[in-house]
């Protein structure tokens, strides 16, 4: 406690000294140094011993208090330790802090906070934003996490900060944390792959705060007259803990495994009223334990837009829970769980809570096997969601029924612009079960048909569609690993191809355990790619090319004056 420091501080000096330093008005002293000519003037004792730095000068040490205050403060603990070990002579007493600054370098000598910030960022090799923070993958050291944090105060115009793909991030972010009220526009962090500890999640959820008992000394008198600028940096009373996420838009901490079952350490800390926009926890071990933890908060978050929790498989057993807290967040946009190892229960409190999300634009569901076997119809509530954008259901096990459900729903589904069906074995010869849906959907611009036991025939209904009119603003289909179409089905999609005019993105790889000789149909598609004026990715990977179509693909860019990919 600071009183507790204040009595255990150092002797005063004898009553001459004090009233020196009493008098004495230094433009240019910090608030530690008025607090305490202000205290030393209430009481002064006569002292002969060569003077040390007190027990509430080391207290104050790490505090900042604005620019030109904080540098000034660094000079004089810097004169402080010089004298202290230099003057190993008794008749080197008394040397006092105002007597330091005058050896001190001027102001035109010292590097500005603006520059020692360009500095630093020219030796990682970016390019200064006082705005815009992009650490990414830099190769950070603990050393400049913590040159990072003291140039905090002069990046008050702060917004976001990444600091991902940094393995020393961890262990070392509470050296960044205790100085981020200083950046009070801060509503970006991203702290991916960062190996973040325990004691790190603890440092998000508070920062720098201050304990003051009742002052029996007067000092707090002392501090209240302080300059505006200076006494605000002091909490009197119990004070709360600066709440650094509860401030924050966008927090990302996705793939840190050492999350998994603490994530209570953070959620904890989040008070009613937190701005939190997005939350990204993809890949961090998440245990059930967390998952609860996580629908707790959904009560404090209200506006809250994305929720990205994928690649945690053992968050499926407490997703019951999470969806029930999903209807507090009526604004959700985006519902990431890929991978997250849905049961059957929690599929069904998402299909109690899938109608109350109506502003859902974006959902995943892949790679949960469930979703294809469960008896409740969930796929078909999506009709409920007039806002969605974009369906991810690929590697989810559907079948012939889910499968028409999901189509019956997309009816009601007119600004899809992305559908991914992608590993359905079922899908393969029942694409016609979707033609309305395909129909209606004049907004869709991507679909993902990979490793869907595709066959000749729904190639040719995708080609039909698009010369009736629809598909018309389709920029990237995928229909790789779709090894059962025949030469002659490839070459009737590549004789339709060239009407979709959008597209920039086609892919038709093998599996690739495969090899096939590419047939006849190699002639079509290449005059299919003359009328593709924006296409600038083909992917034809494990198709064997002879010689003669090797050097035609190779002279076809040249030739017509394109610069396609060709990913064979």
């Amino acid at each position: 406690m600071l009183l507790n420091l204040i009595l255990s501080a150092d002797p005063l000096k004898d009553d001459q000294n004090c009233q020196d330093r009493h008098e004495e008005d230094n433009p240019k002293s910090s608030p530690f140094d008025f607090v305490m000519k202000q205290f030393q003037g209430k009481k002064c004792a006569p002292e002969k011993s060569k003077e040390k730095p007190s027990a509430i000068k080391q207290f104050f040490k790490g505090f900042d208090f604005g620019k030109s205050e904080d540098k000034d403060r660094r000079e004089i603990e810097e004169t402080e330790i010089n004298n202290a070990e230099t003057d190993d002579q008794s008749e080197k007493q008394n040397v006092s802090v105002e007597d330091g600054l005058s050896h001190l370098p001027s102001e035109a000598e010292s590097p500005s906070g603006e520059q020692r910030f360009n500095q630093f960022m020219e030796k990682l090799g970016k390019k200064p934003n006082s705005k815009n923070l992009d650490l990414n993958n830099c190769a950070l050291s603990a050393a400049d996490i913590t040159e990072l944090a003291s140039l905090l105060p002069f990046l008050p115009e702060l917004e976001e900060i990444s600091l991902s793909w940094n393995g020393c991030v961890g262990g070392t972010l509470r050296a960044l944390t205790v100085h981020l009220h200083h950046v009070n526009l801060l509503k970006v962090l991203r702290l991916n792959n960062c190996r973040l500890t325990a004691e790190d999640v603890i440092s998000l959820g508070t920062g720098f705060h201050l304990h003051l008992l009742p002052d029996s000394l007067g000092l707090m008198s002392s501090i209240s007259s302080l300059p505006t600028s200076y006494s605000s940096c002091f909490h009197t009373g119990q004070g709360e803990a600066f709440e650094i996420v509860s401030q924050l838009e966008e927090l990302d901490l996705s793939w840190n495994s050492n999350i998994g079952g603490k994530l209570s350490l953070l959620t904890k800390k989040l008070q009613e009223g937190c701005k939190l926009k997005c939350l990204k926890i993809t890949d961090c071990s998440l245990t059930a334990k967390d998952g609860e933890s996580l629908a707790e908060i959904l009560n404090v978050i209200p506006n809250l837009e994305v929720l990205d929790v994928s690649i945690n498989k053992n968050i499926g057993c407490s997703m019951k829970v999470i969806a029930q807290d999903l209807k507090n967040v009526p604004g959700l946009k985006e519902l990431n769980l890929h991978m997250c190892g849905l049961k059957q229960d929690s599929l069904q409190g998402l299909a109690q809570v899938i109608p109350l999300l109506s502003s859902l634009q974006e959902l995943n569901l892949s790679s949960n096997k469930n979703v294809g076997l469960s008896s409740d119809p969930l796929l078909g509530r999506l009709r409920f969601l007039p806002k969605l954008r974009s369906v991810t259901i690929s590697n989810c096990g559907l079948d012939e029924e889910s499968l028409s459900s999901l189509a019956e729903a997309a009816l009601h589904l007119p600004e899809l612009e992305i559908l991914d069906l992608s590993w359905n074995k079922c899908v393969g010869g029942n694409l016609k079960l979707l033609l309305g849906a395909l129909k209606l959907a004049t907004e869709i611009q991507v679909l993902r048909l990979s490793s869907c036991n595709l066959v000749a025939e729904d190639l040719a209904l995708l080609t039909s569609l698009r010369q009736d009119g629809h598909l018309a603003r389709l920029q990237k289909l995928d229909l790789s690993y779709n090894n059962n179409i025949s030469d002659e089905g490839w070459a009737v999609f590549c004789q339709g191809l060239g009407a979709f005019k959008e597209l920039s993105e086609l892919d038709v790889s093998l599996r690739p355990s495969s090899c096939r000789d590419c047939g006849l149909w190699f002639r079509e598609l290449l005059a299919a790619l003359t009328q593709l004026p924006a296409l600038a990715e083909l992917g034809m990977q494990r198709w064997a090319l002879s010689e003669s179509q090797r050097k035609q693909m190779e002279g076809f860019n040249q030739d017509n004056r394109r610069n396609i990919r060709f990913d064979c």
